[in-house]
């Protein structure tokens, strides 16, 4: 019985994911896409999107959200503490602790977190909201810890400071939160278009995902930074996220939405960021590819168990 739950939730969340993936792996080894105008479609377009229709339609209680941040701060930390221990027990360089720090603490919240969640809570938009709120938290980590990682004296925190601001994203959160809060409806002339745009973001941000893995050359022998960082982003962090979530008292949606996010793969933005300042490029790149390939079978078991401990 427990084996036929894991494949049905194999086959209808993790199967359409892989299928996109492919398609966009396709497409890109064919057509070869530009994939920087992608991906600004989907940052100043589609994301935006979603992301507005979620918080829009969902009621979050303050003293969840406060719940649900606290949670973020804490578990952010001991990932940042559990990933520094491990560096130093394995002796590693700064440039290399850097990208094996930002591997473990950044995952990809945005184009592989949100659609995995908008398959698995279709009947509850406050699963989504909660990914949401995860996507702009990482934007933060990613821009301030992942970045100090790397490159620490040349970004002033001002400069962090004014990148976060022009996130999209942070501005239709905001947007979404003032409209839902006052209960002002949107003119369905307006309503239309960005409705399409939403529900257009799953397929877009999924093809646009495997375009990039479509980039990245695998190579067989794996060292052991990937294959440790493979092992802190996909099992520790999990682990991590469910001790917190029962030390914490949280439970239902909450607790399965937060405990699925922990299990996403190494985020895309810690290559970008290590090709951009030329860190170990080809080892982050390929620690991208390796837990997105692995989190197929990881987050099918984790979605299962959370089905399980938080009904």
């Amino acid at each position: 019985m427990h084996l036929l739950f894991i494949g049905i939730v194999f086959l209808n969340v993790i199967v359409p994911i892989l299928i996109l993936l492919l398609i966009g792996a396709s497409l890109q080894r064919k057509f070869n896409f530009d994939l920087k105008a992608m991906s600004n479609l989907i940052t100043y377009c589609f994301m935006p999107a979603a992301v507005f229709m979620n918080i829009y339609e969902t009621d979050i209680d303050f003293g969840v959200l406060l719940e649900i941040i606290g949670y973020l701060l804490i578990f952010s930390l001991c990932l940042m503490i559990v990933s520094s221990f491990i560096s130093k027990i394995l002796k590693l360089d700064k440039g290399e602790a850097g990208i094996f720090n930002n591997s473990v603490v950044l995952m990809n919240s945005g184009n592989y977190g949100i659609p995995v969640s908008q398959l698995i809570f279709q009947a509850n938009p406050l699963g989504v909201s909660i990914q949401i709120i995860m996507v702009v938290f990482q934007n933060i980590i990613t821009y301030t810890y992942g970045l100090y990682n790397l490159i620490s004296a040349t970004k002033s925190g001002l400069d962090i400071l004014r990148a976060l601001l022009l996130l999209p994203i942070i501005h239709a959160m905001m947007l979404g939160g003032l409209l839902n809060a006052f209960h002002i409806n949107i003119p369905k002339f307006i309503w239309i278009p960005i409705n399409q745009l939403s529900n257009a973001f799953i397929a877009i941000a999924l093809i646009l995902l495997g375009a990039q893995l479509a980039k990245i050359q695998f190579r067989t022998m794996l060292n052991k930074l990937i294959i440790v960082s493979s092992i802190g982003r996909l099992l520790i962090s999990p682990g991590i996220a469910l001790i917190l979530i029962y030390i914490m008292g949280l439970d239902g949606v909450v607790a399965q939405s937060l405990f699925i996010a922990s299990s996403f793969p190494t985020s895309r933005n810690s290559a970008t960021l290590a090709m951009e300042y030329d860190v170990y490029p080809e080892v982050a790149a390929q620690t991208v590819l390796f837990t997105t390939v692995l989190s197929s079978f990881t987050v099918t078991i984790v979605v299962y168990i959370s089905s399980i401990l938080f009904v």
